[in-house]
């Protein structure tokens, strides 16, 4: 990024804080992008405000995602990235939540966020205040847990299979056999017992 980039992403994040003292909680420049930190209560105003105001027009959802921290008390970050044709940038938006917590939905101000929004919720387990339809959208249904929390088992909970005696397909918990849990991480090398291709040759001497 030129430096005149990186002086007018500055630019717009002050201006923003100074604008929005209600909303910005703190802003920075980080992997060539502004990023926002907002508190959750003010997303919604603060969403609206970035996509009428006229010196912004960030009026493109490019996506929504979060990410998990098991051991904060505000454990997940909601993201959210916007593009403004207009301004020819890109702006990132933060909101820290607890897991207790709900974020307003803004669909209502970017009906692309409907997915968006479904994606985190089936994916996180995050709920979205006011959005039209929130079901699971990538997991089937009855599907337990929420994948991309770091609590979540790698083997997940359940598993799905054809049964030929019943026709039809079944949901079962994950059992692992105990063969698959037994294994030897002893090296090749450190061992007596272990005999490579050449050391019969080794002996005979």
């Amino acid at each position: 990024m030129t430096q005149s980039n990186v002086s007018a992403l500055k630019e717009l994040g002050a201006q923003l804080a100074d604008k929005r003292k209600d909303c910005v909680l703190s802003w920075e420049i980080a992997f060539d992008e502004l990023t926002i930190c907002v508190a959750p209560s003010n997303l919604h105003n603060f969403v609206s405000f970035l996509k009428t105001d006229a010196n912004c027009q960030f009026s493109i959802l490019v996506d929504i995602t979060a990410v998990d921290y098991p051991e904060r008390s505000d454990r997940f970050d909601v993201v959210y990235h916007f593009l403004s044709m207009y301004q020819n940038k890109r702006v990132r938006l933060r909101v820290s939540i607890r897991e207790d917590e709900m974020l307003p939905s803004i669909c209502d101000v970017h009906p692309s966020a409907n997915w968006f929004e479904r994606e985190v919720f089936d994916m996180f387990g995050i709920l979205f205040t006011g959005h039209p339809d929130l079901r699971r959208l990538l997991t089937d249904y009855g599907f337990r847990g929420h994948p991309l929390r770091k609590d979540f088992p790698t083997t997940g909970y359940t598993e799905v299979r054809y049964d030929e005696a019943q026709k039809r397909v079944v949901y079962e918990p994950v059992s692992l056999v105990q063969e698959y849990r037994q294994f030897d991480f002893m090296s090749p090398w450190e061992g007596a017992e272990y005999v490579l291709p050449g050391d019969e040759k080794e002996a005979a001497k």
